[in-house]
């Protein structure tokens, strides 16, 4: 596949949407799932309904990353390694700080993009670096009255006794996150109760484990919160499996 992508100056400005797939032997994982979120980011911005994808020669594609760019110029799709830093990041866990988004839940402004995956990423890589300049690895941002909201480029799963849980999208105005939705879809193979559930971070803290995950880096788990230890959850390892990693 030809990696080149030609943009034009409008492109720049971050005024379309994409989709990052975890490519797997057997083909891109939760392929439907993420065109459907790929058409609904772009009917946000406006976007007429993204063409069909050619996805010629990827079937026979080692694992790696695929991504979907799509704006008011291009369709692109192209394909790169899995970072070591994910790969990390899935086997050791990660050291998470929160942050106060500055958002009320409930009360985003009528354009608001933060149920869309947009191009417009610069700020969610700032709260990254942040994190890393503060010795942590990722962010868990909040709302003003104190909610859990999601992380810059995953979402936030935790288990409570039986019940794994994840915050609703739709209540609290944040990006549908399609890996934490497919493993509560599932839970109940592993004795685990689905839940959406909206949680303030000291709840969170109490839980018996937190994860992050997203399609490539699956789950990883929270060592530290705020800078306090997590001990590990065998927990861990089985929703990685049921997940297929």
């Amino acid at each position: 596949m030809d990696e080149r992508i030609l943009v034009s100056p409008s492109d720049l400005l971050g005024d379309g949407v994409f989709e990052t797939l975890h490519l797997r032997p057997s083909g891109p994982w939760l392929l439907p799932e993420h065109l459907d979120r790929l058409a609904r980011s772009a009917a946000l911005l406006d976007l007429p309904p993204p063409p069909p994808i050619d996805l010629g020669g990827l079937q026979a594609r080692r694992t790696g990353v695929m991504r979907i760019v799509y704006t008011r110029n291009l369709l692109h799709v192209s394909v790169s390694e899995i970072s070591e830093q994910v790969l990390r990041e899935r086997r050791d866990g990660v050291r998470v700080l929160s942050a106060d988004l500055g958002v009320s839940v409930g009360r985003r402004p009528p354009w608001s993009l933060s149920a869309a995956k947009s191009l417009s990423y610069a700020s969610n890589f700032a709260a990254r670096r942040w994190a890393a300049r503060q010795q942590a690895d990722d962010v868990i941002w909040t709302s003003l009255e104190g909610y859990v909201l999601e992380a810059p480029t995953s979402s936030v799963v935790w288990l409570s006794g039986d019940t794994l849980c994840t915050v609703p999208p739709a209540e609290a105005g944040i990006l549908d996150g399609i890996t934490a939705g497919h493993l509560l879809s599932v839970a109940g193979s592993v004795g685990l109760r689905p839940a959406f559930r909206m949680i303030t971070l000291p709840e969170l803290a109490a839980a018996d484990a937190i994860w992050l995950a997203s399609s490539v880096r699956g789950l990883a788990e929270v060592i530290s919160l705020d800078g306090v230890p997590r001990g590990r959850s065998p927990w861990t390892p089985r929703l990685l499996s049921l997940l297929g990693f």
